[in-house]
């Protein structure tokens, strides 16, 4: 039988709508997009894309940590940035995160992210 589990953390920021930080289903978590807020002090990161992308990664870890998971499990990750030069910056600090065998991947640029971020994460993570 299939279940379905609302993960939710306040280490990481709250949902800016109407959605969840992160759904469970048996073995599967799915985390929503991840933009740099700190949900201790709601401040948005939008000036230094290494210290945003390493916000997102943190917030990805509370959330993950909240399911008992960590980044080992994560098997896929979407990347979506409003300017596509911050790529290498970007790459290499997610690189930071994952040791072998990093997950499956894409990285889009997007017009524009909630909050005026420039970089939001999601990704899926399997109970291995």
């Amino acid at each position: 039988m299939m279940s379905k589990i609302v993960i939710n953390t306040h280490e990481a920021p709250a949902p800016v709508g109407p959605y969840s930080q992160a759904i469970r289903v048996n073995d599967t978590l799915y985390v929503s997009g991840q933009i740099p807020a700190v949900a201790k002090t709601g401040e948005v990161i939008t000036n230094d894309i290494a210290e945003a992308t390493d916000q997102v990664m943190r917030n990805i870890w509370a959330i993950l940590n909240e399911a008992e998971m960590d980044f080992t499990n994560i098997v896929k990750c979407s990347i979506f940035l409003t300017n596509m030069d911050d790529f290498p910056i970007v790459n290499a600090v997610y690189a930071k995160y994952f040791d072998e065998a990093p997950p499956a991947r894409e990285t889009v640029q997007v017009q524009a992210l909630p909050k005026g971020v420039n970089v939001e994460i999601s990704c899926i993570a399997v109970d291995l």
